[in-house]
């Protein structure tokens, strides 16, 4: 069914254009019978304006847009988009504003949605996640001028404010923790390697393992997903001996949960001869057996801060500012120990 117009209801109303526009826009012009019988019929033919004739008039279009390029099925799995997600709406809701989400393939599609969605006026502003490695949307989005708030950092994108937490600060205080249990040999299953924040971990994890003088310290870049996580965990489980790790760290909560049923299934206990750690914090840290230790933060209210900031842009662009917000704690559980061999005397061969 087409779209209802200003003239079609012009045409049932039994009045001019003009007296329409006048009654949908509450200006004068117009008797309160006139403009009362053109609402009732507008309301009918459930007519709505269109967004880039909202715009043309100054209106906005009460709603802001994310656009994520990940794989659906990672991103249906994470407790943190849900949890982020929620977060964005609940903040987005007290000023009437919806959440425009749309899932695509790649960051090309990403960038003409962007276009796009601008050029029909269909958001009022953007979020920007996932972070890259000289990232190609940072520049069109500052060339689009829509307001934009980054949730990622530091630095590394252009002027557009940001909303971030320290990857770097958060992953070292896991490697000192395992340090401190004794651990020597441990291993890193990372996000994407194109993420700045997977480039963030990767670095502190090596850092952290040079200065501390680990033996082993590997990163292995995955795509977030259970299915990778599990891969990756049953090749580093199935190395002969002392060179398999003692401790694992999981960029996400649903790699680490994918890995523990690993760890199970090659009858390797956790945490006595493998310690986890999940670089994320949600309930499915918590209910399964042994729990996880995991780094916590408020991811709900991170999705709040983040709206917040986008409709503060909204409201008036010089208010532009980047937020740090709180480091993540480690939460410790189940899930970590001294390692069986703790107090051993190092074995040279198993070094880099």
């Amino acid at each position: 069914m087409a779209r209802p117009t200003i003239a079609d209801i012009a045409r049932e109303a039994g009045v001019s254009k003009g007296a329409v526009s006048f009654a949908l826009n509450g200006r004068p012009g117009v008797s309160e019978a006139t403009r009362d019988r053109i609402l009732r019929v507008a309301e009918r033919m459930n007519w709505r304006p269109h967004s880039a004739a909202r715009a043309l008039g100054g209106a906005r279009a009460g709603a802001v847009g994310l656009v994520l390029a990940r794989p659906a099925r990672t991103i249906g799995l994470e407790p943190f988009f849900g949890q982020l997600l929620s977060g964005l709406q609940a903040a987005l809701s007290t000023r009437g504003t919806a959440l425009q989400l749309l899932v695509v393939e790649d960051t090309a599609a990403e960038i003409e949605v962007y276009r796009r969605w601008t050029s029909e006026h269909r958001v009022d502003g953007f979020v920007l996640v996932d972070l890259q490695v000289r990232d190609p949307r940072i520049p069109v989005l500052e060339e689009l001028g829509t307001p934009t708030v980054v949730l990622g950092g530091p630095g590394r994108h252009g002027r557009l404010p940001a909303v971030w937490a320290d990857d770097r600060a958060a992953m070292t205080s896991i490697v000192e923790y395992l340090a401190a249990l004794g651990h020597r040999r441990i291993a890193h299953l990372a996000g994407l390697p194109s993420f700045q924040h997977t480039r963030r971990r990767i670095r502190a994890v090596r850092d952290a393992a040079r200065r501390l003088g680990l033996t082993d310290a590997v990163s292995v870049p995955t795509d977030f997903s259970d299915a990778e996580g599990a891969a990756a965990t049953r090749a580093l489980l199935a190395r002969p001996g002392r060179r398999r790790p003692t401790a694992i760290v999981y960029d996400s909560d649903v790699m680490a949960v994918a890995g523990l049923g690993v760890a199970s299934e090659m009858g390797v206990p956790v945490p006595g001869e493998l310690s986890i750690v999940s670089f994320d914090d949600s309930a499915l840290t918590r209910i399964v057996h042994p729990s996880l230790t995991a780094l916590s933060r408020d991811t709900f209210a991170l999705g709040e801060q983040v709206a917040t900031a986008l409709l503060a842009l909204v409201d008036d662009p010089s208010s532009a500012h980047d937020v740090q917000n709180p480091t993540p704690r480690l939460t410790v559980r189940e899930s970590t120990a001294a390692p069986a061999d703790a107090g051993r005397a190092p074995d040279l061969d198993s070094a880099h």
